[in-house]
């Protein structure tokens, strides 16, 4: 699934750090403004404890988790939509995500200068809402001028689109966000070759220090009080120890850090699955002796094209699917056990795949 996440914010907030705790791809963290001038790109496993229980009653050869494309996209500033800092090329960036990690910086350090001069999680939204916000009020703008010279050639649908296309404008000039636009579907089409940056789907971290790890401080306090009417998930991490995790490669060692720590995981794993739901994902599984393996689909593929992302002959060549559910699996503990128990199905081109679904592909090319 060519799908990924793009993780945003003002410079020295900790993004990076939180990028090298989800990623496999380990880019360098300074402490000097406007350092990175390019986005560092990584893939992150998926956590799910579903493969380890269904790896416990297969016994394969090994275990391969589903992945999502993160994007450490270079620090914000003040000003980027007229090109300052790295600007155009930051919010050029966005445009090609999928979703959107937005870092705030929510902890005192006097050895990391904040670029504003004070720590204000809230100002800070508001500084980077306002570039997007500038960047698509442009985009619009543009795409107006176009739909006009339409409209005086004679183009009738041209007019439903430059209604809807002033309706953004208005909004932007207010400071909106476009997600926050409450239009139609059909109206939104009009937009949705501009890839408006406010229109993407964002999930807000609030970067902390160790002692707020558990119960967070006055600044995530702010920050979920202002967000609260948003329809947007909040989760308060501590980059700096999740990255002290991420050095730990024994398991146990974790395990004993985590409680020490009082956390029950990273708290990147929780972020990696709302990333995961955010981008409407979810995973089925292909079981064998040789290998247990989770696979990413969108929510409502059929059988076959989830089949196609396994491999595209198998799509092009799909007959039938063979379903058991993960949980009859584990409560059965073998294929003969689901058949015998009567939860065993045989599936055609029209079934829609669940979450946690374990299929067996029929096809023939």
């Amino acid at each position: 699934m060519a799908l990924n996440c793009g993780i945003i914010g003002l410079t020295n907030t900790g993004k990076t750090t939180i990028f090298n705790c989800m990623s496999n791809t380990k880019a360098e963290a300074s402490n000097y403004a406007f350092s990175a001038t390019k986005s560092n790109i990584g893939m992150v496993e998926v956590p799910d404890p579903r493969l380890d229980a269904l790896d416990a009653l297969i016994h394969s050869e090994k275990v391969i988790p589903a992945l999502l494309e993160i994007v450490d996209l270079p620090g914000l500033a003040k000003g980027a939509s007229q090109g300052e800092g790295v600007g155009n090329k930051f919010l050029a960036d966005i445009q090609l995500m999928d979703t959107l990690i937005h870092v705030l910086r929510c902890f005192e350090d006097e050895n990391l200068a904040h670029v504003e001069g004070s720590i204000d999680p809230l100002r800070d939204k508001d500084i980077v809402d306002f570039e997007l916000q500038v960047r698509d009020l442009d985009l619009v703008s543009r795409k107006i001028l176009r739909v006009e010279k339409l409209i005086r050639a004679g183009d009738k649908e041209a007019k439903k689109a430059l209604d809807v296309l002033l309706k953004y404008k208005e909004h932007f000039e207010n400071f909106g966000n476009a997600r926050e636009l409450d239009l139609s579907d059909d109206d939104k089409k009009h937009v949705n070759d501009l890839q408006l940056l406010t229109a993407k789907p964002v999930i807000y971290v609030c970067n902390v220090d160790e002692k707020s790890a558990l119960t967070g401080n006055t600044y995530t306090k702010a920050v979920t009080d202002a967000l609260a009417n948003e329809n947007a998930e909040v989760l308060i991490i501590a980059g700096a120890l999740e990255a002290e995790i991420a050095e730990l490669e024994d398991p146990e060692d974790r395990e004993v850090f985590l409680a020490d720590a009082m956390l029950e995981e990273p708290g990147v794993n929780k972020l990696i699955r709302a990333a995961y739901k955010t981008l409407n994902l979810q995973s089925f599984f292909t079981v064998g002796v040789k290998e247990v393996r989770a696979w990413t689909i969108r929510k409502g593929m059929t059988a076959p094209q989830a089949s196609g992302v396994i491999h595209s002959d198998l799509e092009r060549g799909f007959i039938r699917a063979e379903v058991m559910k993960y949980e009859d699996f584990i409560h059965y503990k073998t294929e003969q056990g689901v058949k015998d128990a009567g939860k065993f199905k045989v599936e055609g081109k029209n079934y829609i795949v669940g979450d946690g679904d374990i299929l067996h592909i029929r096809f023939n090319v």
